[in-house]
């Protein structure tokens, strides 16, 4: 076994991907739910949505993300934050989808990032090292 073969760990690989994406969106949901949705709903209003429904980001955005840090349906949980990961590149940063940011990165690579995260959950699942690892959803 040469030495890189140690430290070869998809569980633990995936423990990490959950835990990056889960809390720094958890971190966005939360500064986004004291700010009472506003730029959210802003957003919806534009486009003939009511306010109210911008509420349910908070399933994506607080909801979502723990579930996805303990690993609790992780997968589902996935699906739902890269359900609302999309929507909000499409209500909130489409015209940045095909540009360069100053510094010559994708003009989303944040939310791209994010998105393709909650993909890689979604297609993996959660790992061992979750709450609850006999699912589907799992």
């Amino acid at each position: 076994m040469n030495t890189l073969e140690k430290f070869k760990n998809k569980d633990i690989g995936l423990l990490l991907q959950r835990l990056s994406i889960g809390i720094l969106i958890l971190l966005h949901g939360i500064v986004n739910f004291t700010s009472n949705y506003s730029f959210i709903k802003s957003l919806l209003n534009d486009i003939g949505i009511p306010d109210f429904v911008a509420y349910s980001v908070f399933i994506g955005e607080i909801i979502a993300p723990i579930l996805i840090i303990i690993g609790w349906r992780a997968r589902l949980a996935s699906l739902i934050l890269g359900c609302n990961m999309l929507i909000a590149i499409l209500l909130a940063h489409s015209a940045d989808i095909f540009t360069l940011n100053q510094f010559g990165g994708w003009g989303i690579e944040l939310q791209g990032l994010y998105l393709f995260g909650t993909i890689v959950i979604f297609f993996l699942g959660a790992g061992k090292y979750a709450v609850s690892t006999t699912s589907k959803w799992d």
